[in-house]
């Protein structure tokens, strides 16, 4: 079966087809994963992405004030609960709920995870969260629970990998929340937790009121460092996790960590300096990652 082509017509092939391009077009990182799967795999990994992006724009638009993004948040999850089949994204992803075996719950949860940003701003300063439990919470909601659903894609008999899986997302958000402190901090979000800054004596002023470009000062980088370590902890999960999913799907997952951890150890060997400039894997870096991904599923498909 081509990649195109699924069991349910035209119309969900069209739907399937909605979902690529939107992968295709959006994600950075994921994308390569995407591809060294099988293609009904593909095409369900695709789904989820794109329900997911179609959240986090909606409740990423900063030229709309937090409430209307919310009520616009809460009409598009209303019109997936009443089984709107006009949506080429909603068609596919219940497609790949029905084939997958992936709990509706789960795509709730990731929406609930979106909609963590869009609670009322606290006064005149930034959204915070005290201590790294809470920050864990937020990460779980945004990521881990999208580790969740990606496993039941991969395959996995094992319960132990769901563990595993949420550790993982954890792993990936850190390294999102290190590469994105200026971005986020122009939002007025400071996901470092405030324990962590006090614990280092770094102001969360100079987080969020800052010269453009200004380097990080020592106390910040060990701020830093430190949040990298807790991720370098998560990684050692997202490594364990591998050979308890279906072989065919490890090349992918083989990928998605690798260019993530390559992402972290840029922000290391930047010296933590994630105000200068945004940190990034070079694409030649990912098309590399790549090769020897599909290299992997090549010798998988192979029994190899």
């Amino acid at each position: 079966m081509t990649e195109g082509r699924t069991s349910g017509g035209p119309k969900l092939d069209s739907a399937y087809a909605a979902c690529r391009a939107i992968a295709k077009g959006k994600a950075k990182n994921f994308y390569y994963a995407f591809v060294a799967l099988p293609a009904p795999r593909r095409n369900a990994i695709c789904a989820i992405y794109a329900f997911m992006r179609r959240a986090d724009d909606l409740a990423d638009d900063d030229s709309l004030p937090r409430e209307e993004r919310r009520r616009r948040l809460d009409e598009w999850l209303s019109a997936w609960r009443g089984g709107n089949t006009a949506d080429p994204v909603f068609l596919a992803v219940r497609d790949a709920t029905d084939r997958f075996g992936i709990p509706l719950g789960l795509l709730e949860e990731l929406v609930a995870g979106v909609a963590m940003d869009l609670k009322p701003a606290s006064g005149d300063g930034p959204d915070t969260y005290a201590t790294f439990a809470d920050l864990y919470g937020y990460c779980y909601q945004v990521a881990s629970v999208v580790g969740l659903v990606c496993i039941r894609i991969f395959g996995y008999r094992d319960r132990g990998a769901e563990k595993l899986a949420e550790e993982t997302g954890v792993a990936f958000q850190l390294t999102n929340i290190l590469r994105d402190v200026a971005e986020d901090a122009g939002r007025r979000r400071v996901y470092l937790p405030l324990e962590d800054l006090r614990a280092h004596g770094v102001s969360l002023d100079s987080i969020v009121h800052r010269a453009p470009g200004a380097p990080p000062t020592p106390n910040e980088r060990a701020l830093l460092e430190d949040l990298a370590r807790r991720a370098e902890q998560y990684y050692r999960s997202a490594r364990a996790l591998l050979p308890l999913i279906d072989a065919e799907s490890r090349p992918a997952m083989w990928v998605l960590v690798s260019i993530y951890h390559r992402l972290l150890m840029r922000i290391r060997s930047a010296d933590y300096d994630v105000f200068s400039r945004r940190a990034s894997v070079p694409r030649v870096q990912k098309f590399g990652i790549l090769a020897l991904g599909q290299a992997r599923m090549a010798l998988a498909r192979l029994g190899v």
